[in-house]
């Protein structure tokens, strides 16, 4: 054999070798490549989708709350908040420092809230942007920070309808007045999606709705936002003529006790609650403030003692010399000093507003009856709105009643009662004597149909009061809250003024002044209540400061409800013939 074949045997050798090494790595990929596309696809798909696919929650937007005529007065708007993973996020110095300015965070705040949840997956860093800013803070690209769709609460009336319709939390959750009564209603169902996403956390392609998200229910109110505008106007600027320390208007329906509107002076903006320093503006006064009602109670005491059977509209009552003793006390006629009244009809009590004359009426009839009376018509108890915080009121029980007691209370001291109630006990009143139950929601005409017939008073006597408390604003009929008539409507009401109890007792010059009234008498359609806390300057009777606001309002909601005029003369007649 000769020396090149011997020489080329150990290369034919190692040329085989190769070759085997050579097919056994590319058996061993085609393995590799079938173990991963066919015996291991699934596995590897599922961890690939568990990296890349996300269940995301689907935000469920808040019903709406609307006036009786579809006015929005809250509504969800979409808006974006920004949330980080703590085990994810970037610690770098300059990613923090550029997070922090994108959401106008100061940086050590940013960076020592991460630290302290460093062991959650989730938190929430900045809440309720606009959409395009949480855009650019996710444009920043920084690894960790990703962002969420939530709804925001919009109230389109602001400060105007702020104490009935109340507001929400960052959570969407009701936290005053009807978003808080309702809260159940409004919350939507949140729903599921599946969504891929890049490493960076961005939605790139949403994948499959799991669950849909279900809408709150709508809240349509008794509110008619035509009115709660006019009132809120009116009042806010006698409010502040007066320098009053609060105030309260409610208008209500007569035929369906459904309430048209309700404000309060101080208002806050619920869209701008960062700037309310008093807290106590928050409260919805008409439902939550308590007043010694004064004499607006005395069409009380005077139906009270129709129905004793012991008067009648005509009994003459002497109320000489305007001061009466009872007991170790004295009852006048005046809130400064006794006026002589002279002999009244128990009518006269009503226009004349008698302290003496309730107060003989009440001590003839007894505490038994005139109690009973006001509790039937709603004292001392709260209306059943539902409206969270509503107060009842205080309607004394004594085990042992003194005179003096059963007199005060004969004309409107010793109790307590919210506008709410007060609107609600007048209500039943001018309706024939029929309590209905208040309603802050728009009635259907089903529900309309089937409220209570049943006379809490009866209607003769409560026709009987309402005559008297057309004289109350009739200047030839001796009334002295001629300032609350409407032109071309008929009228009717009370006034009230009643001493405000200080540390020490009754303050001597600090009152509330009321006005209770209805429009049109003849036909009464809305009661109007009007409570002045403690308006300042020399005026301080009902007849004075809360009549003439009644007035006006009157005059804005007959038009609001396009009441036919009840009381046009042959002036008036050529006066709206010439516009």
């Amino acid at each position: 054999m000769s020396d090149s074949s011997q020489a080329h045997k150990p290369l034919t050798w190692r040329l085989y070798l190769i070759f085997v090494v050579m097919v056994l790595c590319v058996m061993a990929i085609l393995w590799k490549l079938t173990s991963l596309h066919v015996l291991q696809k699934d596995f590897l798909q599922g961890q690939g989708d568990a990296r890349t696919i996300r269940t995301e929650p689907l935000s469920a937007n808040r019903g709406m709350i609307t006036d009786r005529n579809g006015e929005p007065l809250a509504v969800s708007t979409p808006v974006k908040s920004i949330w980080v993973n703590p085990k994810e996020i970037s610690q770098e110095l300059r990613d923090i420092e550029m997070l922090s300015q994108a959401l106008q965070i100061e940086p050590q705040v940013l960076a020592a809230n991460i630290a302290a949840n460093a062991e959650k997956e989730f938190l929430f860093v900045k809440r309720r942007m606009s959409p395009v800013e949480a855009e650019h803070v996710l444009e920043l690209g920084i690894e960790g920070v990703y962002s969420r769709q939530e709804y925001q609460r919009y109230y389109p009336q602001g400060e105007i309808a702020a104490h009935v319709v109340g507001f929400t939390n960052v959570d969407d959750e009701g936290q005053e007045g009807l978003e808080l009564a309702f809260d159940n209603w409004l919350q939507g169902i949140p729903g599921r999606q599946q969504v891929m996403k890049d490493r960076r956390g961005r939605i790139i392609r949403e994948l499959d709705t799991l669950a849909p998200a279900q809408p709150g229910g709508t809240l349509e109110l008794s509110i008619d936002f035509r009115l709660q505008n006019l009132a809120y106007k009116e009042l806010k600027s006698e409010y502040m003529l007066r320098g009053a320390r609060s105030a309260s208007v409610v208008v209500m329906d007569v035929a369906t006790g459904e309430v048209l509107a309700m404000v309060n002076q101080p208002s806050y903006n619920p869209n701008n609650r960062g700037t309310i320093t008093d807290f106590s503006a928050l409260r919805n006064r008409a439902m939550t403030d308590l007043v010694e009602p004064g004499s607006t109670v005395k069409a009380f005491t005077v139906a009270a003692a129709l129905e004793s059977g012991l008067f009648t509209p005509e009994t003459l009552v002497d109320t000489s010399p305007g001061r009466i003793r009872v007991g170790r006390d004295y009852v006048t006629d005046a809130t400064t000093r006794a006026i002589d009244h002279g002999v009244l009809t128990v009518q006269g009590i009503i226009t004349k507003s008698s302290n003496v004359g309730a107060t003989k009426l009440a001590l003839a009839m007894g505490h038994e009856q005139l109690r009973n009376v006001l509790e039937r018509v709603g004292f001392g108890t709260d209306t059943g709105s539902g409206f969270p915080g509503e107060r009842s009121g205080v309607l004394p029980n004594h085990r042992i009643w003194h005179d003096i007691e059963t007199a005060t209370l004969s004309y409107g001291y010793g109790l307590s009662v919210s506008a709410l109630q007060l609107a609600s006990a007048y209500t039943t009143l001018v309706s024939g004597g029929i309590k209905k139950p208040v309603s802050m929601l728009r009635l259907s005409p089903e529900k309309v149909a089937a409220l209570p017939k049943d006379h809490v008073i009866r209607e003769d006597i409560a026709m009987s009061v309402m005559a008297a408390l057309e004289t109350v604003v009739d200047k030839e009929r001796g009334g002295g809250a001629t300032a609350a008539n409407v032109p071309f409507y008929s009228v009717a009401g009370k006034t009230g003024t009643a001493h405000v109890v200080g540390a020490n007792g009754y303050e001597s010059n600090v009152y509330n002044s009321l006005f209770v009234g209805y429009a049109p008498a003849s036909d009464p359609r809305v009661v109007v209540v009007i409570i002045m806390n403690e308006p300042g300057g020399t005026e301080h009777y009902g007849s004075q400061v809360a009549a003439p606001l009644f007035s006006r309002i009157v005059t804005g909601a007959m038009r609001i409800l396009n009441v036919t005029p009840d009381r046009i003369d042959d002036t008036q007649l050529l006066k709206l013939s010439a516009r």
